[in-house]
């Protein structure tokens, strides 16, 4: 995929705050099993429904953010290593927040994320942490945005390797990526966004600005679940 076009003129602009992110820009994501949900898997971005796969989508992607996180990062932690073939469970503790575990976390691996044991290098498989960072975002296709009929809400997980960095040209990981939009002016659900994974790492999702969203503004969207 090519990373010279942009909508923007500058990328290396600092967050100016020309525009105050709007309410979905700054929307904090809830749901359960019943969401729909798009999950970046070896390349491929999968369409999950009802907790089972409907169908892979190639990149790159295009969509219109329509809810981030307003943690730059959540934490997940899971006692068993992951196994692609077992059913999908939710986290023995999390943190929606980063801070500290949720209040309705059973068993707590710590009083704060900063000082959790699960936090420390090596606690995970080499060198890594055994308690994930993630950030959520909701995602509607571009074509649906500003229909008559709301179009399909999908929440889609992000891991670490998609969240944190730089990023290279116009390609940015997830953070940049919103610093980067709402430093030239706008609204990170005005702008419609497509999604590849690196070049060199399949693990990672990458997001560069194509074009922008003509919306209506009193518009809003829900995440039942």
């Amino acid at each position: 995929m090519s990373n010279e076009v942009s909508i923007f003129k500058n990328r290396d602009l600092a967050v100016a705050g020309k525009k105050s992110p709007s309410a979905l820009t700054q929307s904090l994501m809830k749901g359960g099993s019943k969401l729909k949900r798009i999950s970046p898997r070896a390349g491929k971005f999968v369409r999950i429904v009802n907790g089972d796969a409907a169908g892979k989508m190639n990149p790159p992607m295009r969509v219109v953010l329509v809810g981030v996180a307003q943690a730059s990062a959540q934490r997940t932690f899971y006692m068993k290593a992951y196994d692609p073939s077992a059913e999908a469970a939710p986290p023995d503790c999390w943190s929606n927040d980063g801070v500290k575990p949720d209040a309705t976390v059973k068993a707590p691996q710590g009083k704060t994320c900063e000082t959790c044991p699960q936090n420390i290098k090596g606690s995970g498989q080499g060198s890594t942490r055994a308690c994930r960072f993630e950030r959520r975002i909701a995602v509607v296709l571009p074509d649906e945005v500003g229909s008559n009929n709301q179009g399909d809400v999908y929440q889609v997980k992000l891991a670490s390797k998609s969240i944190f960095g730089k990023g290279a040209g116009q390609l940015f990981p997830l953070n940049a990526y919103i610093d980067y939009v709402i430093a030239n002016g706008e609204n990170i659900d005005g702008v419609i966004t497509e999604t590849s994974f690196d070049e060199d790492d399949n693990e990672q999702v990458r997001f560069r600005d194509v074009d922008l969203v003509a919306r209506q503004p009193e518009q809003t969207y829900t995440i039942e679940g």
